[in-house]
């Protein structure tokens, strides 16, 4: 297994400039976009310089009614926290030099998704992998316990994307849902009125790293996270009885935090 590390930097506010019209994000001297991303990190003991560039983007299908991953919710001004799958699949092209080693991306695979808000849900559980022996499947799954007025509920944002077609199982849909913990991995069975999908984690918990998150106005050790996690997933058409897919995903990102009980069942 290749050793992860994390480390937490802090940036000024003023160094933050986002766009309301794109995607684009800097950080001081360091740009992020649907685009690209270039680094220029040299403090605290960190050099990362260079720039990876993104084609064949694959977004989550969305309306002028529904846009993106979270649908109409995006039209509430009083959620806590907002979410949105950018990119689900994309190719990578080109090099970063971390601490004097080059490492090149070229052929690797990427995803990007944003959160913004207040706050963290009360809790939640994210999985996505888009390293499947079948090299077109991407699976990108996000539940949550969310606050909302004076009551919270559990909201769900599941997408999978197989064979060339996109198939969504969402709060919004009214799709189904059933998530059963088993150590430090879940077992998922979510559908709707025509597609069932099991999703099913494989981690070691020593590969899980506690991250910092926003909770109460600051950014507190809250977040559990494996970026090297397995995952399976079977897809069935239950109008015609049949298996659609039944794929491995490798390097998958599996995240818990918050008190998981509030979204189990069971």
């Amino acid at each position: 297994m290749v050793k992860v590390n994390y480390r937490y930097l802090r940036f000024a506010p003023d160094e933050f400039i986002t766009s309301r019209k794109n995607f684009q994000v800097s950080v001081k001297d360091n740009y992020f976009s649907l685009d690209h991303i270039k680094l220029n990190i040299s403090e605290s003991g960190i050099n990362i310089k260079g720039t990876v560039n993104f084609k064949n983007i694959l977004k989550w299908p969305d309306t002028l009614l529904n846009p993106g991953s979270m649908g109409f919710y995006n039209y509430i001004p009083s959620m806590q926290c907002y979410a949105q799958v950018c990119v689900m699949d994309m190719d990578l092209e080109g090099h970063l030099n971390i601490d004097g080693k080059d490492i090149d991306f070229s052929q690797g695979k990427g995803y990007i998704e944003k959160n913004w808000g207040k706050a963290f849900p009360y809790s939640w559980i994210w999985i996505q992998s888009n390293n499947f022996i079948h090299s077109k499947t991407s699976l990108s799954c996000s539940l949550a316990q969310i606050p909302f007025s004076f009551f919270s509920f559990r909201g769900f944002l599941i997408g999978l994307y197989a064979n060339g077609t996109f198939y969504s199982f969402t709060t919004i849909n009214r799709s189904k849902i059933q998530v059963q913990q088993s150590g430090s991995d879940v077992n998922i069975k979510v559908e709707n009125k025509r597609f069932s999908l099991k999703i099913k984690t494989r981690t070691l918990s020593e590969n899980f790293m506690l991250l910092n998150g926003p909770r109460d106005g600051n950014m507190i050790p809250l977040v559990q996270e494996n970026l090297q996690g397995e995952v399976k997933v079977i897809l069935r058409d239950k109008e015609h009885n049949k298996t659609i897919l039944e794929d491995q995903g490798f390097c998958a990102g599996i995240e818990y935090g918050g008190k998981q009980v509030m979204v189990l069942d069971g």
